[in-house]
């Protein structure tokens, strides 16, 4: 199928430019060193191509989120900096950029420092396993469900050396709150990981896409109804909600709790070292919202398996879902109030970890069964 704006491009060619430039390392520097010199610049080539949008996708989102609650508390948001608002996220990086780095007098100075790149670092080490399409990931490995695992867990660290770097009750009483949440949700998150892991059968991401392609609604062209969301609702429930709260997303911010302890562990940081813990929490917003859809929403797979829909782009299939979930924190935000903390630590620990035992023993028998439906 050919458009009026299509260009005709030699894909032949475009395969065969890798080997090419293979051939070309190991032609000036030997055979062994050339391999690894074009391993080396291959993989920062295609981290600069993942970074780069993903701070892209940080900046803007943060203008996203005021663009979308201003429609929905009927105002305008940002429309002053540039052509409807769209460089307002520029203007806001500049004034951080050019913003003094005030380091208190009786903190920890190393790690008062280190506490913004210990929150921003995992969030986007994280990236390395995610699948973009069923050719574009950078490190295909078989266990990336384990290694994403590992890498959201290592987040807290840079909130509680914050809090306790920064020598002050306010700072350290947040970091104590995130620690608490975070244990809580971490153990629902990781039983709702064990449920997709259980009917996929792989700790593979893209195997996990794949198997959730397969089936009778798949081969009836209704792909959206084998995907993971429809048999394995309440995980999904779960694992969103609990995303929600490990990103300290309202309502579940009581780790800054603006009316309470006045911003929590970022209390005594400005300028770029502030900013970095707010592009670590949009980060890992994406990062949440990639993830749900990988494991519950087919991922790159379009909803319905039509020859009229087959010109459009697996990416673009990803993108638009991961936008539509990452909204849903924006919502959120804009409609539920802060809970209490005993209401947080109570949700966690006595709703979401009972629930997520009882589902992973119905799923554990299910797929025991002559009717289950992932084989």
């Amino acid at each position: 199928m050919k458009f009026p704006w299509s260009v005709p491009v030699d894909m032949e060619l475009i395969y065969e430019l890798p080997r090419w430039a293979l051939q070309l390392s190991e032609g000036f520097f030997g055979r062994e060193l050339g391999g690894w010199i074009y391993t080396l610049v291959k993989t920062l080539i295609l981290i600069v191509c993942i970074v780069a949008p993903l701070m892209g996708a940080v900046a803007y989102l943060t203008l996203w989120e005021r663009k979308l609650i201003g429609w929905m508390q009927i105002r305008l948001g940002p429309n002053r900096v540039g052509p409807l608002g769209l460089l307002q996220p520029i203007a806001d990086g500049i004034k951080l950029f050019l913003k003094e780095i005030i380091v208190p007098t009786g903190s920890s100075k190393g790690l008062f420092v280190l506490a913004p790149v210990m929150a921003l670092g995992p969030a986007f080490a994280a990236w390395a396993v995610i699948p973009f399409s069923p050719e574009v990931v950078l490190a295909d490995i078989n266990a990336g469900l384990l290694y994403l695992t590992a890498m959201t867990s290592l987040g807290v660290y840079g909130v509680i050396i914050a809090g306790w770097a920064s020598n002050s009750k306010y700072a350290f009483l947040g970091a104590m709150r995130s620690a608490a949440q975070i244990v809580a949700y971490e153990i629902s998150m990781g039983f709702a990981l064990v449920v997709v892991l259980m009917v996929s059968g792989s700790l593979n991401l893209s195997a996990i896409v794949n198997a959730q392609g397969r089936g009778l609604f798949a081969d009836l062209g209704l792909t959206f109804l084998s995907w993971n969301w429809l048999p394995l609702a309440p995980m999904l429930v779960v694992y969103f909600v609990s995303g929600v709260a490990e990103t300290n997303r309202a309502p579940f911010d009581v780790v800054e709790g603006e009316s309470e302890i006045v911003a929590g562990h970022m209390v005594e940081y400005s300028g770029m070292a502030f900013a970095l813990f707010f592009l670590a929490e949009y980060a890992n917003m994406w990062l949440v919202a990639m993830l749900t859809v990988i494991l519950f929403f087919g991922g790159w797979q379009a909803p319905v398996d039509w020859p009229i829909l087959a010109w459009v782009p697996t990416i673009v299939w990803l993108l638009a879902k991961v936008v539509c979930v990452v909204s849903m924190f924006l919502w959120f935000r804009a409609t539920f109030p802060r809970y209490r903390y005993d209401q947080i630590m109570r949700l966690g620990w006595k709703v979401f970890i009972p629930v997520t035992l009882v589902w992973l023993l119905i799923i554990g028998i299910w797929i025991q069964t002559p009717w289950n439906i992932w084989n």
